[in-house]
């Protein structure tokens, strides 16, 4: 189905085509009719399918059809980063090229005077808020704003924001909203407080289904498994034999990302790295490199594993499992975009082959573990022992998950007890001391300026805005 075929307003058409956007993706299809009808949507979509453009399009049409106050906040649009508020605020900007709508992002981490912009914004009104929950709710508590004409409300990765805590904040949210209005809420997966959310604040809502919570079909999905201390150099390995390919590293400490960095930089490979000890400024200079082409390789937390916008990422690099399967499935949902191929490789230690399986019998596939490089030895044997499923050693002898063998088996690397793999052990043992030698550092180190932190505040600011919302 094509845009053309909707009906949308001229100057919204004429912004699509400037963007080359001309056949719907199947969220799209679903949800933009819906939204058009007035229509209270949940909609269940896996990142990557075009779900931003599913609700910003209808509601900009309705921007232009319907009757709207001026000079009030007509629309907010909740995101649980201030990166995927980023990523809203500039397809909106794209979208509205040729109309007269304005819009606020209101999310932290920018200059001092953020707040005061953010704050003449929401007082002389803006058709579009885009705004994380925390920098919004302070907001509400010290500016006393005001939402009573708000038209439309949308949570965009619901879930994430509950696994984030932000139920209670989004319900206050919500008290401060018309009962007369349109909610639309999107979630990569749909659990159990989802649905208590939605019976919570949608009306009669239309259920939109599409493939929920599963890898795109275009990545390919692959494992090692290795010791710790064999990481690092299986990492640089990697990159070194792909060294034009796009990659994004994951990792879930950012103690092991400033780590990665400094190795990779001495390895000479170009890298640029993303997490919560960088200002606002460092890291969007990091992505802008990373997105440009200047660095091929970008080292991060979670933190940008929802809400980049970047559809060329060829391999993606778990460097250790992520905590929770669908933060695995938004790691690697960063690459095969738009309809591309992509990688995504897991490196499992021995501590984390449990959460791995956790990952494959959720995804109902066992993911090819591949074989280490000759230079680095053997590896762990895959064994997971799931809580529940008893010791290895059953009935039926010694058994072991179908996968259980060392990627790197063959005939040469039978003998057990090698000198090889001990000197791996050791090192994976004094890796972990250091690491936690670094941690205690970093907690002593941060104990003393803790009341700048409590000045800076944790909810998430705003963009730029020096008179208030801005004309896109």
């Amino acid at each position: 189905m094509k845009f053309d075929d909707l009906n949308l307003e001229q100057s919204l058409m004429e912004g699509l085509s400037a963007m080359n956007f001309q056949d719907m993706t199947p969220v799209q299809e679903q949800a933009i009719p819906l939204i058009l009808d007035g229509k209270d949507i949940i909609a269940c979509a896996q990142t990557g399918t075009g779900k931003t453009a599913a609700y910003l399009l209808p509601l900009l049409n309705k921007m232009l059809t319907d009757k709207h106050d001026e000079d009030a906040v007509n629309a907010i649009i909740m995101a649980p980063t201030r990166e995927l508020a980023q990523q809203i605020d500039q397809q909106l900007e794209g979208f509205s090229y040729f109309l007269s709508v304005s819009s606020v992002a209101v999310y932290g981490g920018n200059d001092a005077g953020a707040w005061d912009q953010q704050k003449r914004a929401l007082k002389m009104g803006a058709d579009f808020v885009i705004a994380t929950p925390g920098r919004l709710i302070s907001h509400i508590s010290l500016d006393n704003v005001d939402f009573s004409k708000v038209s439309y409300f949308v949570l965009d990765e619901a879930d994430r924001m509950l696994d984030m805590g932000f139920y209670d904040d989004i319900i206050q949210i919500v008290k401060k909203l018309p009962e007369k209005r349109q909610t639309i809420m999107f979630s990569a997966t749909m659990p159990p407080k989802i649905r208590k959310l939605a019976e919570t604040i949608l009306h009669e809502p239309a259920m939109v289904n599409i493939a929920i919570s599963k890898p795109a079909d275009g990545i390919e999905q692959g494992a090692y498994v290795c010791y710790e201390a064999q990481k690092l150099r299986l990492l640089t390995s990697i990159l070194k034999k792909d060294e034009t390919l796009k990659t994004i590293v994951f990792s879930s400490s950012k103690l092991k990302v400033k780590e990665m960095t400094r190795q990779l930089r001495r390895q000479g490979v170009q890298v640029a790295e993303i997490h919560s000890d960088l200002e606002q400024e460092e890291r969007d200079a990091a992505l802008l490199d990373f997105k440009n082409g200047k660095v091929k390789v970008l080292v991060a937390t979670d933190i940008v594993s929802r809400g980049i916008d970047i559809d060329d990422i060829e391999l993606v690099i778990n460097y250790d499992v992520p905590r929770d399967v669908e933060d695995y499935i938004h790691r690697i949902g960063r690459t095969a975009r738009a309809n591309r191929k992509g990688r995504g490789i897991t490196f499992i230690s021995e501590e984390d082959q449990d959460r791995f399986y956790k990952v494959e019998r959720f995804l109902d596939k066992v993911i090819d573990k591949l074989s280490m490089p000759e230079e680095l030895g053997d590896g762990p044997l895959y064994a997971p022992q799931p809580k529940g499923r008893g010791n290895r050693r059953g009935r039926g002898g010694n058994h072991r998950h179908k996968s259980a063998r060392p990627a790197s088996h063959s005939p040469r690397n039978e003998k057990e007890g090698s000198e090889k793999t001990r000197r791996v052990e050791n090192e994976s043992k004094e890796a972990g001391r250091r690491e936690g030698e670094e941690k205690r550092a970093t907690s002593q180190r941060r104990r003393k300026p803790f009341y700048r932190n409590k000045k800076r505040g944790t909810g998430e600011n705003t963009q730029r805005r020096a008179d208030g919302a801005k004309e896109v």
